[in-house]
C-alpha cells in the first residue's frame, strides 16, 4: 500500500514537544509511562494488546508508502489520470508529463477506484467511488474546467464496468439497480443524467459489456458463469437485442477481454479455446472462427489494447508470474518486443489516441506501483511518477525467489519466497507463509510494502506459494480446487511446510500462516489441519464455512462462487463443506489467532470471522480480533491499515519470535 508521512507524523511531534514541554515546568521523579498508538473509534479492538508508541514510531516509515497507478490517458492532451494517496484513502490526480506533479482532484473519505475520460473532447471524466468498503459503487461526472462533481447513477445499487462509445459521451455500465441480484446493462449520456435507461435485462452477476463497435452501433459483452467458463455476446444498441457469439459446448472455455478490430468485421479476445493457456485470437464476425496469433507462447496473455488505428496491439503475457509487454502487427501478425521493464507485475496497457504512446502501471520487488508509458516506435520508457518509499532506500528490498515442491499427489507446485539478509540475520529463519486471495488469484513478484517490514526489520522469510486453484498455470490447474477436489488445496501447504523442514536457511519450528479473503480461509483450513506444524495464524476477511459464506454473501456473487466452491444446496456437497469447514473442525485451534474483518464486507460477511473467533473464545489460546466498523473486504483506509500493522507486528513478535515486547498502558 502507498502511504505518505501525514497525521501520525504530526502526533509524534506533538506529543514531543508536549513532552520536552513537561518535562521543563514539572518537578523530577519517576519517568511517564510510555505512551500508546491508540485505535481510532471505526475499530473494534478485543484481546490486543496496548501498541506502544515506539513501535509505531520504529515501524512508520514502511507505512508511509505510495503507488500510482494508471488510470486514463486524456483524449486531446499527453496527459494521465491516476490513482494514489496523500491523505487517508487513494484518490484521482492528473499528471501533466512524465515526472510531473501530480495534482489532486477528488478529496473523498473513501477511495476512488477508477476514472475515464469523455472519449471526444475530455472536457470531463467520470470516475466511481463507494462508501465506508461496502462496494455499492455510484458514477460520478467531474468537469474539468469547474471542478464540478455530478452524481450520475442511483446512489443506491452496484454500479460498474463503465464503456464510453467512441464518437459520443454516452457510455454504458453494469447495474445491480433493478433486483440487487442481477447485472443489468444501462446506457446513458454522461452529459445529462436524465438520459439513465435499461439497455438490456440480464440474468445473473457476471456479465460486462468491453467495447463499443466503430460505428457505436453495436456492443461486445461477455457473461461470466466461472473462471473457467464465459460467453461473449452481440448487442444491438439501437434495440437491446442480443445474440451469441462464442457457441456452448461440450468443453468450458473462457475468454478474456474482448475488443473489435478497427473495420469492425471482427474482434479480438483472449481465450483458451483448444488450450491450456489464454490466447489472443481474431474472430471474424462472418465466420466466428478464430485465429490464434500468440500460440507460441506458452503462458496467458493477462490484458491487450488496440492502437487508435488498428494496426498495433499492445500485449501483457504473465510468464511464471512475471509480465511481459509485446507488440503484435495485425496486418503481417509478426510480434516485435515491447520495452525493457524490471522482474516485475504490470497491470493493464491503454493505447494513446496518438498513436505512439502506451501507458502502463508497474510494480517489483524494488519500487511500488509507478505510471509509465513508452514509445511504440522506439521502445523510450517514460516515467510518469516516482512514488515515494517513507525515506527507505527501494535498493535495499528483497528480491524474490521462485521455489517449487513436491505435493501429495506428485504435482510440482511453485512460489516465491524473500529471505532476509543473511549478513543481518543469522541462522535459520523464521517463517510466514502469506496464501492468496482469490482463489483464482496468483502470487506474484510485485511490491511487498509494509511486508518489508518482516523481511528488514525482524528477519522473518516470507513465502507466497500459488497452490492448485491459482491462476496463471493453465485452465486444468485452476480447477484442481474445485468443489470436492477443494482439500487437494490444503494438503499443497501441508507439502510447503514439509519443504521448509528439509531447507536449511528456514526454521520449520517457527512457522506462521496468513492471507485474505479465500487465503483467510485457507488459514483457518492449515490451522485445523497442520497445527503442529504452526506457532500461530492470522485470517483477514476469511470464511470460516463455505456453506454459510454462500447463504450470506451478497445475491449477485451467489452463483458465480458455487462454480467454484460447489453448490451448498446439494446435499452430498453441502455434507462436504460442513465436515471440512474450520467453523465445524475449531476445537482443534489451539495456538494463538488474530482475527482481522470489516464490517462492511459484502464478499466474506463479517459474520465470517465473529462466528469463528466466538467459537475459538473456550480453546484457551490466545484470540485477538480486530473490525472496522467503517471498511468492507480489506482495509483501505491508512489510519485502520496503521493499527492493524502495529498490532501485526506486537502478534508476530510474541508468537512467532517468541520476543518480548514493551506494553505500555491504556
Amino acid at each position: 500500500m502507498n502511504r505518505k508521512l501525514c497525521f501520525v507524523s504530526i502526533l509524534f511531534s506533538v506529543l514531543s514537544s508536549l513532552s520536552l514541554a513537561s518535562a521543563q515546568s514539572a518537578p523530577s521523579g519517576p519517568p511517564p509511562a510510555p505512551q500508546n498508538f491508540q485505535p481510532n473509534s471505526a475499530l473494534v479492538v478485543e484481546g490486543i494488546p496496548p501498541v506502544p508508541m515506539s513501535i509505531a514510531q520504529q515501524a512508520d516509515r514502511y507505512t508511509q508508502v505510495r503507488g500510482a497507478a494508471f488510470l486514463d490517458w486524456n483524449p486531446t492532451k499527453r496527459e494521465m489520470l491516476i490513482n494514489t494517496r496523500f491523505g487517508d484513502v487513494p484518490q484521482l490526480h492528473r499528471v501533466a508529463a512524465p515526472g510531473g506533479a501530480r495534482t489532486q482532484l477528488t478529496f473523498f473519505p473513501d477511495r476512488v477506484t477508477s476514472a475515464r475520460y469523455d472519449p471526444v473532447a475530455g472536457k470531463f471524466f467520470i470516475f466511481s467511488k463507494d462508501i465506508g468498503g461496502g462496494e455499492w459503487f455510484q458514477y460520478y461526472r467531474y468537469d474539468v474546467d469547474s471542478g464540478d462533481i455530478t452524481l450520475l447513477t442511483d446512489g443506491k445499487s452496484r454500479n460498474l464496468d463503465a464503456v464510453f462509445a467512441n464518437h459520443s459521451t454516452k457510455f454504458v455500465y453494469t447495474s445491480t439497480r433493478r433486483n440487487g441480484q442481477d447485472t443489468d446493462i444501462w446506457l446513458m449520456d454522461a452529459a445529462d443524467q436524465k438520459t439513465d435507461r435499461m439497455l438490456l435485462q440480464l440474468e445473473g452477476g457476471g456479465w460486462n459489456p468491453t467495447d463499443w463497435s466503430p460505428d457505436d452501433k453495436q456492443l461486445l459483452v461477455i457473461q461470466g458463469i466461472s473462471a473457467n467458463e464465459t460467453y461473449i455476446w452481440l448487442v444491438d444498441v439501437a434495440s437491446g437485442q442480443k445474440k451469441l457469439l462464442t457457441q456452448k459446448g461440450s468443453e468450458q472455455i473462457a475468454y478474456g477481454d474482448a475488443k473489435f478490430s478497427k473495420d469492425g468485421k471482427g474482434f479480438y479476445a483472449t481465450s483458451d479455446r483448444d488450450s491450456e493457456f489464454q490466447r489472443l485470437a481474431y474472430f471474424d464476425l462472418a465466420s466466428l472462427q478464430p485465429k490464434y496469433l500468440t500460440s507460441d507462447i506458452k503462458w496467458d496473455v493477462d490484458d491487450f489494447d488496440i492502437s487508435e488505428d488498428g494496426r498495433t496491439i499492445a500485449f501483457i503475457t504473465n510468464e511464471d508470474g512475471a509480465s511481459v509487454i509485446r507488440l503484435l502487427d495485425t496486418v503481417s501478425g509478426r510480434q516485435k518486443p515491447g520495452p525493457e521493464i524490471p522482474l516485475g507485475v504490470v497491470g493493464r496497457v491503454k493505447w494513446h489516441k496518438n498513436n505512439r504512446d502506451v501507458a502502463f502501471s508497474l510494480s517489483s520487488a524494488k519500487s511500488p506501483l509507478d505510471s509509465y508509458s513508452f514509445d511504440a516506435q522506439t521502445g523510450k520508457v517514460d516515467r510518469w511518477t516516482t512514488s515515494e518509499t517513507g525515506g527507505l532506500n527501494p535498493a535495499t528490498f528483497v528480491a524474490p525467489e521462485m521455489i517449487h515442491w513436491k505435493t501429495f499427489d506428485g504435482r510440482t507446485i511453485s512460489g516465491y519466497v524473500y529471505k532476509p539478509d543473511a549478513t543481518k540475520f543469522t541462522g535459520k529463519r523464521p517463517v510466514i507463509i502469506d496464501i492468496h486471495g482469490g482463489p483464482e488469484g496468483q502470487s506474484r513478484p510485485g511490491f511487498l510494502g509494509r511486508n518489508n517490514y518482516y523481511l528488514n526489520e525482524l528477519g522473518v522469510a516470507l513465502i507466497f506459494p500459488n497452490v492448485r486453484g491459482s491462476s496463471g498455470y493453465g485452465k486444468t490447474f485452476l480447477k484442481l480446487d474445485n468443489g470436492f477436489l477443494r482439500e487437494g488445496s490444503y494438503k499443497d501447504i501441508g507439502s510447503l511446510m514439509d519443504w521448509v523442514k528439509q531447507s536449511p536457511e528456514l526454521d520449520s519450528g517457527n512457522i506462521m500462516v496468513t492471507g485474505g479473503s479465500y487465503g483467510g480461509h485457507m488459514t483457518w483450513a492449515i490451522a485445523t489441519l497442520y497445527e503442529n506444524d504452526l506457532c500461530c495464524q492470522l485470517p483477514v476477511v476469511g470464511p470460516s464455512n463455505l456453506v454459510t459464506l454462500l447463504e450470506h454473501t451478497e445475491p449477485y456473487r451467489r452463483d458465480l462462487r458455487r462454480v467454484e466452491y460447489g453448490d451448498e444446496r446439494d446435499p452430498k456437497m453441502r455434507e462436504f463443506m460442513e465436515r471440512i469447514a474450520p467453523m465445524n473442525n475449531a476445537a482443534k485451534i489451539t495456538k494463538p489467532t488474530f482475527v482481522v474483518a470489516g464490517t462492511n464486507d459484502p464478499r466474506v460477511p463479517v459474520s465470517e470471522s465473529r462466528q469463528m473467533a466466538d467459537k475459538l473464545k473456550g480453546n484457551g489460546a490466545p484470540l485477538w480480533y480486530l473490525e472496522a466498523k467503517d471498511e468492507g473486504h480489506g482495509f483501505s483506509k491508512k489510519k485502520n491499515q496503521d493499527f492493524q500493522f502495529y498490532s501485526t507486528i506486537i502478534f508476530v513478535k510474541t508468537y512467532l519470535l517468541k520476543q518480548p515486547v514493551e506494553q505500555a498502558e491504556r
